[in-house]
C-alpha cells in the first residue's frame, strides 16, 4: 500500500502563475509544487484525496489509471476545481465514480459542477456519483481489511476534513485547529502529514511554529509539511527541522 503526495503547494502553487518563486529556489526542483492533492494505492483500490486545478499533470506524472474512488476534505477551489478531470476515468467502463464529500462541499460541488452530477444528455451523461463521506471509509489491502477515518478540523471559516489510514498514517491538508477532542486520533502515528502556510500567522493555515508544536504533541515518527507557500524554500526548511521533519515535495511516496 502506497500514499502518494500528487502536490504540495498552497492555494497558487509554486511558481505562482505570475511566475512568482517568492524565497525559493527554482533552480531545485523540489521548489515546483502544484496544489494539493493525494493518493492512496492499494491492492484493490486507488483513492483519490480532492481534485486539485494540477490534477491532470499529476495523474500523468504517476501514470494513474484508474480512479475508484475520490475523498473531499473541503469546498475551496484549490482542492476542487480539478474535478472535470475525473471524466476519463468515467469512460473508461462508463461508470460513475463515487465522490464522498461533507454537507457544505456536496453543496458546493452541485451548484458548481451541476453537470458532472446529473445527466443532460447521452452525450453528456452525469459521471460522478455524489455520496455522503462516513466517518470510516472501508477498502481493502491484499485482503486485510483497512480503514480510511475521517475526522473534522476548523480551517478558517469553514471546516474541513483530514483522513488517517489504517491507524497509521495522518493526512491534515488545511486547518487552523484541531480538536482536543479528537487528539487521540492523531498521536503515535508512523507518518503525519500536516499543513504548514509559512512563517507567520495565518487565520486559516498552521504556520510552522503551529506545525512544530501539533507535532511535538502528537509525537509520530516521522512528519512532513504540506501546503507549502513560496515563503518557504525546501533546503532552507530542511536545514532548520528535526531529523524527524520534513517538508513534502510533488511524487513524495510512503509505502504503508
Amino acid at each position: 500500500m502506497e500514499f502518494i503526495i500528487l502536490g504540495c503547494g498552497s492555494s497558487m502553487g509554486v511558481p505562482r502563475p505570475d511566475g512568482f518563486f517568492g524565497n525559493c529556489d527554482p533552480k531545485n526542483k523540489r521548489n515546483f509544487r502544484t496544489r494539493c492533492s493525494a493518493i492512496i494505492k492499494t491492492s484493490d483500490q486507488n483513492i483519490l484525496i480532492d481534485t486539485s486545478p494540477d490534477l491532470r499533470q499529476q495523474l500523468q506524472r504517476h501514470k494513474i489509471k484508474k480512479i475508484d474512488k475520490v475523498l473531499f476534505s473541503h469546498m475551496h477551489a484549490d482542492q476542487t476545481h480539478g474535478i472535470n478531470d475525473l471524466r476519463s476515468f468515467y469512460i473508461q467502463n462508463m461508470k460513475q465514480i463515487n465522490v464522498y464529500a461533507d454537507k457544505p462541499t456536496s453543496k458546493y460541488l452541485k451548484n458548481t459542477f451541476s453537470y458532472i452530477f446529473k445527466s443532460y444528455s447521452k452525450e453528456y451523461p452525469a459521471t460522478l456519483k455524489l455520496n455522503k463521506l462516513q466517518k470510516n471509509i472501508l477498502t481493502k489491502n491484499r485482503n486485510k481489511k483497512i480503514i480510511i477515518k475521517s475526522v473534522e478540523v476548523q480551517h478558517g471559516k469553514v471546516k474541513s476534513n483530514c483522513f488517517i489510514v489504517d491507524n497509521k498514517l495522518a493526512y491534515i491538508s488545511d486547518v487552523n485547529k484541531i480538536f482536543s477532542k479528537d487528539y487521540k486520533y492523531f498521536k503515535n502515528l508512523k507518518y503525519l502529514i500536516i499543513d504548514c502556510l509559512w512563517y507567520n500567522y495565518h487565520p486559516s493555515h498552521f504556520n510552522l511554529e503551529t506545525s512544530l508544536s501539533m507535532i511535538k504533541k502528537f509525537k509520530p515518527k516521522k512528519a512532513i509539511l504540506t501546503n507549502l507557500s513560496p515563503v518557504l524554500d525546501y533546503k532552507v526548511l530542511k536545514k532548520i527541522l528535526p531529523k524527524n521533519i520534513t517538508p513534502a515535495y510533488d511524487g513524495l511516496t510512503i509505502k504503508l
